[in-house]
C-alpha cells in the first residue's frame, strides 16, 4: 500500500511539474522530485515522533500523578484530613506534591466545599464544576489542555467500610468522602518536545543537504545518456555524420537510438528514392525532347527534302510528342495518387459490370496481339470504391498482361469476394518477371526489360500508379511470377471503405 502511495505521489508531482513551463527540463524535474520525495518522509517522521512522544509523555505523567494522588487519598482518610486540616504531615505532603508537579492541588469534601487549596484562593468556597460533581459520585477523570500546557485530574477520596455486621466481617463497600482536583504543569513535556523538534530540524537540514547532493549526482547521471543522444542527433541534423547512433548507457537511450536509426535509414531510402525519381523523370522527359530536336535539326539541315522524308520525320516527331504526353499524364496521375485520401470519390460500384466494360475496351488490343482474354466471375460483387481509380488499377494490370505476353497467349481475369474483401486476379501466359526484379516492379520508371519496354511503349509508371491506388483503398497487391511461364497479380480490396 505504501509503495502504491509513493508511486501515486511521484506521478502527481511529475504531472504538476509538467504544467509549469519553466520546469520542462527533465533534469530539473528529477532534482525537484527527489528533493520533495526525500523531504516529505523526514517531515512526516518528525511530526509522528514528536506527536507520539507527547502522547506517551502525557500518559506517563498522568499515570504517575494518579498513583501519587491515590496514595495521598488514603493518607487523607487515615488522618481524617477532611474534618481537620491542621495535620502538618498531610499539608507537607500536599505542598510537596504540588511543588513536584508544578501545579495546584485542591481538597474538596463531600459537601463540595474546598478545604485545602495550595494556591490559597479557593478555600472555604463551594466547587460545583461538572468534573467535581461526577467525581463525587465515584468517577475519576483527566483532561490534557495542550494550548495552556497542563493536565487537569479529579480523583475521588474513598473510604472502605463494612456494611451489615457490627463485628466488621460483613460486606465491604467504598464510600466517596471527598474529591481531589489537581492541575499539573506539562512544561517539562513541552520543553522536551521543543528539544526534539530542534534536533529533528537539524537532522532534516542534514538530510536535505545529502539529498541535494545525491539529487544533483543522480539527475546528472540519468540525464547524461540523453544528452549524448541529443548531441548525436544534432550532429546528424547538421550533417557532420551519417553514422548510426549508439548510446548503450541504458535501455531507454538504446531504444531511442535504435528508433532514430530506423527513421534515419528510412529517410535515407526516401532521399535516395527522391533523387532517383528526379533523375528518372529528367531522363524520361528529356529523351523525347532530344529525339524531336534531332529530327527537327535533320530537317533543317537538309534542303529540298522530299515530301516522303518530311512526312516520315513529322510522324516520328508526333510519336515522341505523344510519348511525352503519356509521361506527363502518368506523372500527374501519380501526383494525384500521392495526395490525401480525401481525393477518393467513393461510390457503390457493381464490380462485375465494371470488369466486363474494361475487358470489352481492351479486347481489340488483345486481338491485335493475338492474345485471348478470358473473364470469370465467381459471384456478384458490389463494393464501395473510387470507380475511376479502380478502373485504372484493373486496366493497367490487364494491359500489361497483354503487352508482355507471348504470341497466341492468354490472359485470365477472375473476380471473387468473401464477406470482407473482393479480389481481382489477373493471370497471363507471358514472359514472366525475373525473381530479382519482383521487389522493384512498383518503383517509378523501373523496367524489367528496358529494350522490350521501349519497343512496346509505356512510361514505367503504370505499376507505381496501380499500387498507390490500391493502397488508397486500404487494399493490397501481390505478384507471383515464373520467368518464361507467366505472371499472376492479385488485388485485394475491402468491400466497404473506412476512412482513417
Amino acid at each position: 500500500m505504501c509503495g502504491l502511495s509513493g508511486v501515486w505521489v511521484i506521478t502527481l508531482l511529475n504531472n504538476f511539474l509538467h504544467k509549469l513551463n519553466f520546469l520542462k527540463s527533465l533534469k530539473t524535474r528529477i532534482f525537484l522530485i527527489m528533493i520533495v520525495v526525500g523531504l516529505i518522509p523526514c517531515v512526516v517522521m518528525r511530526h509522528a515522533i514528536v506527536q507520539n512522544y507527547e502522547k506517551r509523555a502525557v500518559n506517563v505523567r498522568t499515570s504517575d500523578i494518579t498513583t501519587q494522588l491515590r496514595i495521598l487519598a488514603n493518607h487523607l482518610i487515615t488522618y481524617h484530613y477532611l474534618q481537620d486540616t491542621s495535620s502538618e504531615v498531610i499539608n507537607a505532603e500536599i505542598d510537596q506534591l504540588s511543588s513536584l508537579y508544578d501545579g495546584r492541588v485542591m481538597i474538596i469534601n463531600s459537601d463540595l466545599r474546598v478545604v485545602k487549596d495550595t494556591y490559597g484562593i479557593s478555600e472555604s468556597k463551594t466547587m460545583i464544576s461538572e468534573e467535581v460533581v461526577r467525581c463525587a459520585k465515584g468517577e475519576s477523570a483527566s483532561r490534557y489542555d495542550k494550548d495552556n500546557g497542563y493536565i487537569e485530574m479529579t480523583i475521588p477520596i474513598t473510604e472502605t467500610v463494612s456494611v451489615g455486621s457490627d463485628s466488621g466481617d460483613g460486606e465491604r463497600s467504598e464510600i466517596v468522602r471527598g474529591v481531589m482536583l489537581v492541575s499539573a504543569s506539562t512544561d517539562s513535556v513541552i520543553t522536551t518536545m521543543n528539544i526534539l523538534n530542534r534536533q529533528a530540524l537539524i537532522m532534516e537540514v542534514i538530510v536535505i543537504l545529502v539529498i541535494f547532493i545525491l539529487s544533483v549526482l543522480a539527475a546528472q547521471a540519468l540525464i547524461h545518456p540523453f544528452e549524448k543522444v541529443t548531441d548525436a542527433l544534432n550532429k546528424a541534423q547538421e550533417g557532420y555524420t551519417d553514422d548510426p547512433i549508439s548510446v548503450l548507457d541504458c535501455l531507454e537511450t538504446e531504444n531511442i537510438g535504435e528508433a532514430f536509426n530506423r527513421v534515419l535509414g528510412r529517410m535515407k531510402v526516401l532521399d535516395d528514392s527522391r533523387q532517383e525519381f528526379v533523375s528518372n523523370v529528367s531522363h524520361e522527359l528529356k529523351t523525347p525532347i532530344t529525339s524531336m530536336k534531332v529530327l527537327a535539326d535533320s530537317l533543317i539541315s537538309q534542303r529540298d527534302v522530299p515530301i516522303e522524308v518530311y512526312q516520315e520525320f513529322m510522324e516520328d516527331i508526333a510519336k515522341e510528342i505523344e510519348r511525352e504526353d503519356e509521361i506527363i499524364t502518368d506523372l500527374l496521375s501519380l501526383v494525384k495518387m500521392d495526395r490525401t485520401v480525401a481525393d477518393l470519390n467513393i461510390t457503390e460500384v457493381d464490380m462485375n459490370v465494371l470488369v466486363e466494360l474494361i475487358m470489352r475496351r481492351l479486347r481489340p488490343i488483345a486481338q491485335k496481339r493475338d492474345v485471348e482474354l478470358v473473364y470469370e466471375s465467381v459471384r456478384p460483387v458490389t463494393a464501395a470504391v473510387d470507380e475511376v481509380k479502380i478502373t485504372l488499377v484493373i486496366s493497367n494490370l490487364i494491359e500489361n498482361a497483354v503487352k508482355y505476353n507471348k504470341e497466341h497467349g492468354w490472359v485470365k481475369v477472375t473476380l471473387d469476394a468473401d464477406h470482407q474483401f473482393f479480389t481481382v486476379e489477373v493471370a497471363d501466359s507471358g514472359i514472366g518477371i525475373p525473381e530479382e526484379s519482383l521487389d522493384h516492379i512498383y518503383e517509378r520508371f523501373y523496367r524489367v526489360d528496358k529494350s522490350r519496354s521501349r519497343e512496346i511503349g509505356g512510361t514505367g509508371l503504370g505499376l507505381a500508379i496501380t499500387r498507390s491506388a490500391v493502397l488508397k483503398h486500404r487494399g493490397s497487391i501481390k505478384v507471383e511470377s515464373i520467368e518464361g511461364e507467366g505472371t499472376t497479380f492479385t488485388v485485394k480490396i475491402p468491400l466497404s471503405y473506412i476512412p482513417v
